[in-house]
């Protein structure tokens, strides 16, 4: 009878709880787990009335407000979906309605185009500086780098094509070229080569048994010898797993101490570092600029850098050879008169000067990465090397060689086309 009793309001609980509602398609769960819906996106925001009410009276706001409504923004900003609203990330949107604006305004006149083309560089350097001080992920230069190319392509493709000069050969050429960057860009975006804890699947495996056993296996071992020196064995981090091959191999603690990363609790290879940005330690990182670059897909980054300055170029050539003609491509890029007498051949010319500006960005970026494989070293060693003033510097600080890992020209391009072919198991030398 009390084993009957008892069971009744087991299923009389069961009974009153209400099962989830399937979301419609403008529906979503916020940030507070409530049901909302994307029509009441802009309502009952107290940050937001708060600080309305602070600038209207003349008042401070203070930053953790302005936080709390960028926060309520981002997580109200959706759009709907088949299983309810999705979030959209708010660093996206900038790009997408900045860029067009920017660059029709610099197509009026010829100063205007002075004016932001030169304030769009350094909007977007200070962009940059601002988010990695603050170890911030944002998908603001991805989104600019993915609309930049297709803005572009389409400005190409309704002011240029229709005025006869590019043929279809030509047009085939630069679109296939734009998907070939497409291709090598979402390869540079999977795995740079990330070092997980090996302690992390352990654990994951083994919670389970882990929490079946907590409450009968400590009655049982508590009678047993040995049972106190069993539990620390199987409690012990990796570092303590780790350290006594890694002492060996290093020689000193100090060395130990240095190359073990205590957020990742791991103790990393040669070369590897942890990037602030994505929070994880990263095989033979490089840098982190769109995507973090190491190991895994560095030769993906050279790809894309390389058909993207070639498809570049080409749609420049292509541009000025139909909008400033019977001039060579460096004459009509700084002398194209008449070419602010019609919009449509203005926006082809500004349009031009932006691309012109970004692909004189990659192309510096693309001679340093270059630079830095012939002497096999990594973005991140020579920064590292200009601060402890270690590394010896050719050509003004162009170059900068450690010599620690330099083989020759030859051999430091071939372990670079080699990377990422062998399985990720090094030997117990190159932990140090």
């Amino acid at each position: 009878m009390t084993q009957k009793g008892s069971m009744k309001p087991v299923k009389k609980n069961k009974a009153e709880e209400p099962e989830l509602e399937p979301l419609c398609c403008c529906e979503y769960i916020d940030r507070n787990g409530e049901k909302n819906h994307v029509a009441a996106c802009l309502c009952d925001c107290q940050d937001l009335d708060e600080g309305c009410d602070r600038w209207i009276t003349g008042k401070s706001v203070p930053p953790e407000t302005c936080e709390r409504i960028m926060d309520t923004i981002s997580d109200r900003l959706r759009i709907p979906g088949l299983r309810g609203a999705q979030k959209v990330n708010i660093s996206i949107l900038p790009p997408l309605i900045l860029l067009p604006v920017f660059l029709r305004v610099a197509s009026w006149h010829f100063l205007l185009g002075v004016v932001v083309l030169t304030s769009l560089p350094v909007l977007a350097l200070w962009y940059y500086y601002l988010t990695h001080r603050r170890k911030e992920q944002t998908l603001f230069f991805l989104s600019l780098g993915l609309f930049s190319l297709g803005y572009m392509y389409y400005v190409f493709l309704q002011e240029v094509v229709p005025k006869g000069r590019v043929g279809p050969t030509q047009l085939a050429l630069l679109t296939c070229g734009l998907f070939l960057i497409l291709l090598a860009l979402y390869r540079a975006k999977k795995n740079p080569g990330y070092l997980r804890n090996p302690a992390s699947s352990d654990r994951s495996l083994g919670s389970s048994l882990t929490e079946s056993l907590s409450r009968d296996g400590q009655e049982k071992t508590r009678g047993l010898p040995g049972a106190e020196s069993a539990g620390s064995l199987s409690n012990r981090t990796p570092k303590d797993d780790l350290k006594g091959p890694c002492r060996a191999s290093a020689g000193s603690p100090a060395k130990v101490k240095e190359d073990w990363c205590a957020k990742c609790q791991l103790v990393r290879p040669a070369r590897a570092w942890h990037c602030r940005i994505c929070g994880i330690c990263v095989r033979r990182m490089d840098h982190h600029c769109v995507c973090c670059v190491g190991e895994s897909n560095h030769q993906a980054f050279i790809l894309a850098l390389s058909i993207f300055l070639l498809t570049s170029v080409y749609g420049i050539t292509l541009t000025l050879d139909t909008i400033c003609r019977d001039r060579s491509v460096f004459t009509a890029l700084f002398y194209c008169p008449g070419v602010y007498a019609d919009y449509s051949s203005a926006l082809s010319f500004t349009c031009v000067w932006y691309s012109v500006i970004i692909t004189a960005g990659m192309a510096y970026i693309f001679l340093i990465q270059l630079i830095n494989i012939s002497y096999n070293v990594t973005e991140r060693e020579v920064q590292q090397a200009l601060r402890q003033k270690t590394g010896r510097r050719l050509l003004y600080g162009l170059i900068v060689d450690t010599g620690q890992y330099n083989r020759g020209f030859l051999r430091n391009w071939h372990q670079f086309s080699t990377l990422g072919s062998h399985p990720c198991h090094h030997p117990a030398e190159d932990i140090v």
